[in-house]
């Protein structure tokens, strides 16, 4: 059940957050914004509201499976590690405990686990992932950078087409001109990216929990649940953002221009040319995303899970 709370939370979260995602994402890539302000009004004049929503769908339907991955494997991982050190799965675990198996739902995300496990579905669904996710990353960002004017009375000139119809078109693209290593740019900063951000995420969304529910209840109250899975995403997507930066600018190299040779070479040149500040472009507004963002994931996940079992229990 936690496969399908994960995926409902990530796929609602991303329909909520996707306009400011968008706007991170041409922060981090492109020199020209003197700000978040001036990108929102410059992406609404020249490519009004769709221009926010550029590569949705797919991120949506992939954000889906991710999360699934990532809150499945936590809660089983921690399961594992609980009835190892303690006999019961149900025990209470310590701050270590959470943080290793909210690191391995960060690896989950990206690397294919070759051993048999119990059960064939986590391994199918780790599989999809390692095959979904980074492509659909890059098509996302390929498509958030993309310039695709709004047609406009007042000028008679034609709009140009744009190189990427939608994220299957820009897809295709991509692995015609760039072979399907393209598909898998920024690869490499997109798991260290995660798995240090998903080991923070799920310690300080535990810590919080356990922080701001009185001693006399078992479970969380959905409030404190909104407050904790809210910083949860700001602390986890303020450590996460200079590897997302580096993950973008990667992720927008494209074939004739080959800038970046890889993560260290683009770390260095981004640094080399704007300064350290470079690795922390969009902070404000990852911070500002997160919190919503994050409440939405946190609180469908534990509705769906204590529904489930309020209905089980009925039974």
């Amino acid at each position: 059940m936690d496969f399908i709370a994960g995926a409902i939370g990530g796929g609602l979260s991303t329909a909520v957050g996707y306009p400011l995602d968008t706007v991170k994402v041409r922060i981090q890539t492109e020199r020209h914004y003197n700000g978040i302000w001036h990108c929102i009004q410059e992406t609404y004049r020249t490519e009004k509201v769709w221009g926010f929503y550029k590569g949705i769908t797919a991120s949506v339907l992939t954000v889906s499976v991710i999360s699934s991955v990532s809150f499945g494997t936590y809660r089983n991982f921690l399961c594992t590690i609980c009835k190892l050190r303690y006999g019961a799965a149900d025990a209470k675990p310590s701050k270590l405990d959470v943080s290793l198996a909210g690191g391995a739902a960060g690896a989950a995300r990206r690397i294919q686990k070759k051993e048999e496990k119990q059960s064939g579905k986590q391994t199918f669904q780790v599989a999809l992932t390692v095959v979904l996710t980074n492509p659909s990353e890059v098509a996302k960002v390929r498509m958030q950078t993309q310039r695709n004017p709004y047609p406009s009375v007042a000028s008679p000139q034609p709009v140009s087409k744009p190189k990427y119809r939608g994220s299957l078109h820009c897809l295709k693209v991509i692995a015609k001109e760039e072979g399907f290593g393209g598909l898998y740019k920024g690869c490499s900063a997109l798991l260290c990216r995660d798995c240090s951000s998903s080991a923070i995420y799920f310690l300080t969304y535990s810590t919080l929990c356990d922080w701001l529910t009185p001693a006399e209840k078992n479970k969380p109250g959905f409030l404190v649940v909104l407050l904790s899975g809210g910083f949860a995403g700001v602390v986890a997507w303020g450590l996460a953002t200079p590897m997302d930066v580096i993950k973008s600018r990667m992720q927008i190299d494209e074939s004739e221009q080959h800038k970046y040779k890889g993560l260290i070479h683009c770390a260095r040149e981004s640094v080399r040319k704007e300064g350290a500040k470079v690795l922390f472009k969009g902070l404000g507004l990852n911070c500002i995303r997160a919190f919503p963002v994050n409440m939405v994931v946190f609180v469908t996940y534990e509705a769906v899970l204590r529904f489930t079992d309020h209905y089980t229990n009925k039974k």
